[in-house]
């Protein structure tokens, strides 16, 4: 019997062009992309950073960018429902905002207008916010919408899963949206029993299998609670034993939530709805009457102002929200955040204040739990106190906290962290607060907070050490894929 032996010299040819084709419909993709990066709305040196990966290794940065790199998908705000459709034009009556520059920025790149007639309060503690959850769930009388990033496996996350179950079997609606990277482990298994009792689980962007409404990148970094369209709970706390539980931990991660009644609640609701039928691909009918926010009484003299953003919101409202809260200023703009690393114009707006004597202060963690963070903020730190700024440190646990307060005007607590990622990438949640009283409450935490924290050290003359120049570059190169 005849075998067919191929020659080598046949075999290369063969070889060299199929690698001639590869090369040349990988030429083609990276240009591509490339021309796709540039006509994008990213931060310079987002777009920069994209550029080097796909140009100089582009068997890295072309997966890469395929898999994590997308920022605003068209066909994701296409699918959603738009956010808050009722509120255009809402007129409750209210004081007017102290800060109207930063209400009109807001509102013109896709916020929500401010809405009146709310009472607030704020969660210092993890304590304080498992209980106010617990509580809340359990005087739910028709809904709880729940919306969260992480759900531990630990004891506070499978009490919290017994209690949804318990209130879903009484006949209350539970609806539970996690993160599909977040939670890639607890939305299986962990929280059947919520299904079981009658209770849905909605998984977000889930991480595989890759599909139409999949990214590994675009991830719903929200968190909200919603109980009756009436009550609300936002914050940086997941539902994990870092962050709340019904004990004291000693180790326990510093972070701060809020209650919210009134309106506003009812506003957030509607994030939670565009979200829910997004993931779920269920229509808003099928969820029943959802009453408008005009229909939830007014109980509180608080003015505040929902700043969803993501992907699904056509500009970027809480970007452009604290940069116009930067340059209102007249006085003093503190920042606490687990995460400092801006994009140029956020940076050079703080200095310009700096140096014009206003009272800049950035509290930031010791040491966050990621350290590659660390060594990325040290640029920005460096160049705000050169500037006149001022940066403590939080030393004693893993500070989590977001919260931005100018004068004794404006306010902003949420979901968001100060960094491109959380700026730019993720879906986050934002309150701007508008009302004196509650901006002086928030103003007087962050006070209580900052009386902890120790002065970073003064930046040092001269070039930094050569070995730690090169891994702080890296890791400013890497931060705006982080």
């Amino acid at each position: 019997m005849l075998s067919y032996v191929r020659h080598p010299f046949a075999s290369y040819l063969a070889d060299g062009y199929l690698a001639h084709i590869f090369s040349i419909a990988g030429f083609i993709l990276a240009l591509f992309l490339v021309a796709r990066l540039l006509s994008e709305k990213r931060a310079p040196a987002n777009t920069f950073a994209w550029l080097l990966g796909i140009i100089l290794i582009p068997y890295l940065g072309v997966p890469l960018y395929l898999l994590i790199g997308n920022r605003k998908l068209r066909r994701i705000a296409a699918r959603k429902i738009p956010l808050l459709p009722s509120l255009r034009g809402l007129s409750a009556g209210a004081s007017p905002p102290l800060a109207p520059a930063v209400v009109d920025t807001v509102t013109g790149a896709g916020g929500a207008p401010p809405v009146g007639g709310n009472r607030m309060s704020l969660l210092a503690t993890g304590e304080e916010d498992y209980e106010a959850l617990e509580r809340h769930i359990r005087a739910a009388r028709s809904q709880i919408h729940i919306t969260t990033f992480i759900l531990g496996r630990d004891e506070t996350g499978r009490r919290l899963v017994a209690l949804l179950a318990q209130r879903a079997a009484e006949g209350v609606k539970v609806r539970l949206l996690l993160d599909g990277f977040g939670c890639f482990i607890a939305s299986r298994s962990f929280v059947d029993p919520i299904r079981r009792a009658g209770g849905e689980v909605g998984k977000f962007m889930r991480v595989l299998p890759f599909g139409s409404r999949t990214s590994a990148n675009l991830r719903i970094h929200r968190k909200l609670a919603i109980f009756d369209h009436t009550v609300a709970m936002i914050g940086g706390r997941n539902l994990a034993y870092d962050y709340m539980g019904a004990e004291a931990y000693r180790k326990r991660w510093r972070d701060l939530g809020a209650v919210i009644e009134g309106p506003a609640a009812a506003v957030l609701n509607e994030v939670f709805i565009a979200d829910w039928c997004f993931a779920t691909r269920q229509s808003p009918a099928s969820l029943g009457a959802e009453p408008p926010p005009q229909a939830v009484a007014a109980c509180g003299g608080s003015l505040l102002q929902v700043v969803p953003s993501g992907p699904d919101v056509p500009g970027d409202p809480l970007y452009e929200g604290i940069v116009a809260m930067i340059q209102e200023a007249e006085h003093s703009i503190w920042i606490v955040t687990p995460y400092f690393i801006p994009d140029d114009v956020l940076l050079r707006s703080l200095i310009v204040k700096a140096r014009a004597g206003r009272d800049v202060t950035l509290v930031l963690p010791a040491k966050s739990n990621h350290p590659v963070t660390d060594f990325a903020r040290r640029y920005y730190t460096r160049e705000l106190q050169r500037a006149g700024g001022k940066v403590l440190l939080y030393p004693k646990v893993m500070l989590h906290a977001k919260a931005m307060i100018v004068d004794e005007r404006v306010a902003l607590i949420g979901s968001a962290n100060f960094d491109l990622r959380s700026l730019f990438v993720n879906f986050e949640i934002g309150v701007l607060l508008h009302t004196a009283a509650d901006v002086i409450a928030l103003k007087a935490w962050a006070l209580a907070l900052m009386q902890q924290c120790a002065p970073a050290r003064p930046p040092r003359e001269g070039p930094p050490h050569p070995l730690g120049g090169l891994i702080e570059d890296l890791s400013r190169l890497l931060a705006p894929l982080l």
